[in-house]
């Protein structure tokens, strides 16, 4: 666990160093702008763009197809933004054409949003009555693992997005062969934080087992 930690406390500084760096490299269009053509390159219309409050907050609501693209985003013109903007349109093309992974994690948010809410309070109280009730703790666990399995389909999910926002940033001609390595190197690291999601809720998930196991 505490290499996990160590590992997201790295993965995350370089993120930011990496952001603040290349949000000093400009380009033509805003966050806003790149998707709104990235998605017009695509045949998607029904799709609103929002800009929100905070920082790296930018995500794509399949629920009310929208594109919420944070202030560091929306209206900024730099090759950080529009690598941001192109992901978030890589979700929402995922979206328009059924992209399997991104189903099944739809599919899963009622589920994890319960064990979220209640997994923490089952597994403490699982721990401190062990002894007498010892099968409340393997409930605890099944609730983690749901969330630890939401964690990993998140990948492909990610992963996907960021190869889409690549294909067409280099395919529209709005990058150069500058800006485009750049753009992939902001991405990778941004991906680099939910492959450590993943494998904390992992070693997370193996430590209740083996206190289950040892009881």
């Amino acid at each position: 666990m505490l290499v996990v930690m160590v590992l997201s406390w790295i993965v995350q500084a370089t993120l930011n160093r990496r952001f603040e760096k290349y949000s000093k490299v400009g380009i033509d269009l805003s966050g806003a702008d790149i998707s709104a053509r990235m998605m017009a390159d695509n045949g998607i219309r029904d799709v609103k763009i929002t800009g929100i409050a905070g920082k790296l907050t930018d995500h794509y609501n399949p629920a009310d197809k929208s594109i919420n693209l944070s202030e560091s985003v929306f209206a900024k013109r730099n090759i950080a933004a529009a690598a941001v903007a192109a992901h978030e349109t890589g979700h929402c093309i995922q979206h328009a054409v059924g992209y399997a992974p991104l189903r099944l994690r739809s599919a899963l948010v009622p589920v994890v949003t319960f064990a979220n809410n209640t997994v923490q309070w089952v597994l403490l109280a699982g721990v401190l009555f062990i002894n007498i009730f010892p099968g409340l703790l393997w409930i605890g666990i099944a609730l983690f693992a749901a969330t630890t399995f939401f964690s990993l389909v998140t990948l492909p999910v990610e992963i996907d997005a960021s190869r889409r926002a690549i294909a067409w940033l280099e395919g529209s001609g709005l990058t150069t062969y500058e800006t485009l390595p750049m753009a992939k190197d902001a991405l990778k690291w941004a991906a680099y934080t939910y492959v450590i999601a993943a494998l904390g809720s992992l070693a997370t998930l193996f430590y209740y087992i083996g206190i289950a196991n040892r009881r």
